[in-house]
């Protein structure tokens, strides 16, 4: 139907009116990308909340460019999430992700912990803008939900043991390899990586010798 419908609009175009209202939809689309792919570079070089005079300048298109892509923040919250995902399956693809039960518990709690901590170390400026902007931002806050709740299912299926466990045992391991503990450790207690890694293995494993 919808195929059917953008073939009426066309022919009632002509020839040249067709070529320009497509060329007109392809800049648009390589504009908007540029402002998200913009935020994001700006977001991860420390400018946690960049504005849309400030994204803008650095995109080198008009403030009301951004405003005409994204009517709100919000939505430019959800296009940034999309990209995000993306990104972090190209870095981390779902194959290299699985592992085999057979393979040794310690052997999973070392990967697992190399995973989460390559992925905190690469996004702690995204993570942490999404942070500082919770409090008025709705698809922020849904976006982090979602990804919190598919961080648990994921780390159920590589450590299936946990489900053998109790509820605060489950917790405690979830709480070590979230981003909240790693940051904490990393800037707040200021340990190094391979040290804040040892620190996060440690609480990962004392759940299972418990």
């Amino acid at each position: 139907m919808l195929r059917s419908e953008q073939t009426g609009d066309q022919a009632l175009l002509g020839p040249e009116q067709t070529v320009a209202k497509d060329g007109r939809v392809v800049r648009g689309e390589r504009m908007k990308l540029a402002i998200i792919k913009t935020t994001m570079t700006m977001v991860k070089e420390g400018n946690l909340i960049p504005s849309a005079q400030q994204i803008s300048a650095r995109a080198g298109v008009a403030v009301r460019s951004v405003f005409r892509h994204f009517d709100d923040m919000e939505n430019l919250h959800v296009a940034f999430d999309q990209l995000l995902q993306e990104e972090v399956e190209k870095e981390f693809p779902k194959e290299s992700l699985l592992f085999e039960c057979k393979t040794p518990l310690s052997e999973r709690i070392t990967c697992v912990i190399e995973i989460r901590t390559s992925l905190w170390e690469l996004n702690e400026n995204v993570i942490l803008s999404a942070h500082a902007q919770f409090w008025n931002s709705k698809a922020l806050r849904k976006n982090y939900a979602r990804h919190q709740s598919n961080q648990r299912k994921q780390l159920d299926e590589w450590l299936p043991e946990l489900k053998e466990l109790d509820r605060t045992s489950r917790e405690l391991a979830n709480a070590s390899v979230s981003f909240e503990m790693w940051n904490r450790l990393r800037r707040h207690q200021g340990l190094g990586k391979a040290q804040a890694t040892n620190v996060v293995t440690s609480m990962l494993n004392s759940v299972f010798d418990s």
